[in-house]
């Protein structure tokens, strides 16, 4: 009897993202001054800045008890999601993609987090004098993650014929992305 490969497979993905995304940290904190900032393109520059809150900078400006919930969250997060991995077949591609990436990326993040007690932002976005919020690249393999459950929800499952799933569970994968997102 042969025993069907899940999700888990798919943690290669998340093994990428966390060392890209701690390689790529680690070189900035290494070349910059923390607010040093070097023009790449008319639109884009690398700019150390330290992010003591969560996406945008979310609840940066309280006593430091955000440091451990966020830790204990994307910890939390993570499991479920590898969890949901066990449970899935390898052959459910783009949800097992996803997981994996905002599994990468949280961790990273969570590391970053635990080690320094802040999360170290570089990629700096702008038009003008409009500047994107700072971002890593742990947060874009959250965000492709995000993006990717989102097309997975409206794909629909090919088996049932069944072309979008239902609304109950998009606002789930949508209320679990918004909470492992830094």
């Amino acid at each position: 009897m042969t025993k069907n490969k899940t999700g888990l497979s798919f943690l290669w993905l998340s093994a990428v993202a966390f060392i890209l995304d701690l390689l790529t940290k680690y070189i900035v904190v290494q070349r910059f001054d923390l607010y040093e900032s070097m023009n790449l393109l008319p639109v884009f520059n690398l700019t150390y800045v330290r992010n003591y809150g969560a996406a945008f900078s979310f609840l940066a400006e309280h006593d430091g008890w955000q440091k451990y919930f966020f830790i204990v969250l994307a910890i939390g997060i993570s499991l479920m999601l590898a969890y949901f991995m066990k449970k899935n077949s390898a052959e459910q591609k783009l949800q097992n993609s996803a997981y994996a990436l905002i599994i990468g990326g949280a961790l990273a993040n969570m590391v970053d987090r635990a080690y320094n007690g802040f999360v170290v932002d570089f990629l700096d976005f702008y038009w003008d004098i409009y500047h994107y919020p700072v971002f890593n690249v742990a947060d874009i393999a959250i965000c492709i993650g995000a993006g990717l459950l989102a097309l997975d929800a409206f794909k629909g499952d090919k088996k049932s014929g069944q072309k979008w799933q239902p609304i109950s569970s998009v606002i789930c994968k949508a209320v679990m992305m918004n909470y492992s997102f830094y």
